[in-house]
């Protein structure tokens, strides 16, 4: 259990960091040209949303939600 917390406290971390410091996450990763066409804020944004839902992934490893959301994931995307 605390190794959960743990990871899920550094998943977090990571996240913060790329929603308080893109030009980090861009000067790492580089452009995205998808993110450049069609998001306003070009790969800036991009990186700060996909640093939003690694915060929200970190949240669902501390409190052991996540396989209740890939199964409801699953259930949405599949249908059954």
């Amino acid at each position: 259990m605390i190794w959960r917390i743990i990871i899920g406290a550094v998943v977090c971390v990571v996240g913060f960091y790329m929603v308080k410091k893109p030009e980090a996450a861009l000067d790492f990763i580089g452009p995205i040209d998808f993110a450049e066409e069609h998001v306003s804020g070009g790969s800036q944004s991009f990186y700060k949303l996909i640093g939003i839902i690694i915060i929200a992934v970190g949240f669902m490893v501390i409190t052991g939600l996540y396989g209740k959301a890939i199964v409801w994931l699953m259930r949405f995307f599949v249908g059954t």
